[in-house]
């Protein structure tokens, strides 16, 4: 087998493309090296009688991608991270959500559109999530995410000026 460096040359192109697949936009450059580290792995484990090469370390690098993205995910839904996006995301999915009373939710409502103001009562007193929003509402998860994004931007906004 080649050496190492030389793998890498020729299965660059591959691991560009299994990150593109599994559509990975943050972090391009981590899941490069998982690449990197999955094909050394493979090139160390492979048994020539069990097919080809190729199919073994896009395999490989694929799962291993895979795997890291798991992890990724499972320790953001354990963790709430601070960063304003992923606040609202994770507060989202919590069990207890913050326990404001419904009156001081719906005042913080003021000045948002009725949907976004239903946004809002729905996941933090009702607790529903985006899919039950849209089913309840018969609209789509898109129009959800819409009222969503109007009321954390105005919202936002609001924090920002009482500062």
């Amino acid at each position: 087998m080649e050496s190492f460096d030389e793998l890498v040359v020729q299965y660059q192109p591959m691991i560009q493309k299994i990150i593109r697949s599994l559509h990975i936009y943050k972090n391009k450059h981590e899941f490069y090296q998982t690449g990197l580290i999955a094909l050394w792995e493979a090139a160390r484990s492979f048994d020539e009688r069990k097919g080809s090469f190729s199919n073994y370390a896009y395999t490989s690098i694929k799962g291993k991608m895979l795997s890291e993205m798991t992890q990724i995910n499972h320790y953001k839904e354990k963790n709430i991270l601070p960063k304003e996006e992923e606040f609202w995301e994770d507060v989202e999915g919590q069990e207890s959500p913050l326990f404001l009373e419904k009156e001081t939710i719906q005042t913080y409502c003021e000045g948002l559109t009725k949907k976004e103001a239903q946004w809002v009562i729905e996941t933090f007193i009702n607790q529903l999530s985006i899919k039950e929003i849209a089913k309840s509402e018969k609209v789509t998860v898109s129009a959800v995410k819409q009222w969503k994004l109007g009321a954390i931007k105005k919202l936002k906004g609001i924090a920002a000026n009482h500062h």
